[in-house]
């Protein structure tokens, strides 16, 4: 049994919610326009509360991204490590994972702040650069090769395919972020089916031998 207080658990739990009300107020308002006082108020905490854990925004904003982002990259990255089977079945579980972890919620607005500010946090742009885009063009790029290798896909270019299997998901995000209250197209189709439709295109001009 636990011996915690339940001011000790509830001091344990902080991170968590400053990070949660921290995504909250940056996918609502961007980074630029949300105040470190105005995180520390949704969260229940004092503003100092707020510093003791993460001592500026900046730093405020890297723990989100790493929180929502990072840990997904780092998981997939585990589990194509030690994966065997058909790469074309990962590439479209991985995609429809990271929907589902991602793009349903909150996450999924970071990628619109960044394409909006970056070019005004240089500091942040190329924090997101090393921890998010980088990893994950390293990892989908690895697993086309290995395809490649195996003879499972044709020899095509790389860093191109990564593209194309990022666009669409990309697209998706900004979409919901944006347009996904008024479009009113939205119900036809929803992201899964989007998705299933992507790997389906893209994988049979991959497979050495469709079919």
């Amino acid at each position: 049994m636990s011996t915690a207080t339940p001011r000790q658990r509830r001091k344990d739990a902080r991170p968590q919610e400053l990070l949660a009300a921290a995504l909250d107020l940056f996918v609502e308002k961007g980074f630029a326009a949300t105040r470190s006082e105005e995180v520390a108020a949704r969260a229940g905490v004092a503003k100092g509360t707020l510093y003791r854990y993460y001592p500026s925004k900046e730093e405020l904003f890297k723990a989100v991204v790493r929180e929502n982002l990072g840990v997904h990259i780092a998981e997939s990255a585990a589990l194509a490590a030690q994966y065997e089977g058909s790469i074309a079945e990962l590439l479209a579980q991985m995609m429809q994972a990271w929907w589902g972890k991602v793009g349903e919620g909150n996450a999924g607005g970071i990628n619109k702040i960044m394409l909006v500010e970056a070019r005004n946090f240089p500091e942040l742009a190329q924090f997101y650069v090393d921890e998010v885009i980088a990893p994950s063009k390293a990892l989908l790029g690895g697993l086309v090769e290995r395809g490649i290798r195996a003879g499972e896909f044709r020899d095509v270019a790389v860093e191109a395919t990564v593209h194309m299997l990022i666009a669409p998901m990309l697209h998706l995000m900004l979409h919901e972020h944006s347009f996904g209250d008024y479009d009113a197209c939205a119900p036809s189709m929803g992201a899964a089916e989007m998705l299933d439709a992507q790997m389906s295109l893209l994988l049979h001009g991959l497979l050495a031998r469709p079919g």
